[in-house]
């Protein structure tokens, strides 16, 4: 209980080129029909979108990650395997924590200096807003939880740890998405966040 506080036009063709013929051979399964798969096209980076505006798209994605970390304390201590996956991005964490008013400083940064700066691109500009309004969302659960307390009984701690372990995944699997789409400049949509952001354009 401790440590739970703590992605021309071309002549007409003749039918035979037209209408291609597609021999099954039955015998060889009889069991088993005749199936014709589409194929899936494979995933590919867009070299349409700037370097740089990866970059800002990336980084932009930074604030909400940090402030994801916190809920996971509980999860990391029990699990290792996700301590590893999150170790590199704790000490910036401790760097961004140790200086005062940096989330707010951040924030606003973010929103005026990307997400409604007509200077920038669209792409960067969606991203920020994006961070913004996900950042937003992980901001709430604390407020709340100030205004109603922590709560003392084992069953209210129990969702309470739940509920944090839930937020800290979906914040952190949503910034490795968000990065890896920006990173081959793909536009990452985000359930819920993405119409959120999309509005605010």
């Amino acid at each position: 209980m401790a440590t739970t506080l703590s992605l021309l036009r071309f002549g007409p063709l003749s039918p035979r080129l037209t209408r291609p013929s597609l021999t099954v051979n039955r015998t060889a399964y009889p069991n088993r029909s005749a199936r014709i798969r589409p194929r899936v096209p494979p995933v590919s980076a867009s070299y349409t979108v700037p370097s740089t505006d990866r970059l800002l798209s990336v980084l932009s994605y930074t604030l909400p990650c940090l402030n994801a970390l916190p809920y996971g304390r509980i999860l990391t201590s029990r699990y290792p395997i996700l301590a590893s996956l999150t170790a590199p991005l704790f000490p910036l964490l401790s760097a961004y924590q140790s200086v005062p008013q940096a989330g707010f400083v951040a924030f606003f940064a973010l929103y005026l200096g990307l997400a409604r700066n007509p200077n920038m691109s669209r792409y960067v500009r969606f991203n920020a807003m994006q961070a913004v309004v996900l950042d937003v969302m992980l901001t709430l659960p604390v407020l709340v939880q100030r205004i109603l307390g922590t709560p003392s009984g084992r069953t209210g701690l129990r969702v309470l740890e739940f509920g944090y372990g839930a937020i800290f995944v979906l914040g952190v699997g949503s910034f490795f998405y968000s990065v890896l789409c920006c990173v081959v400049g793909r536009t990452p949509y985000l359930p819920v966040v993405s119409s959120a952001a999309n509005g605010q354009l």
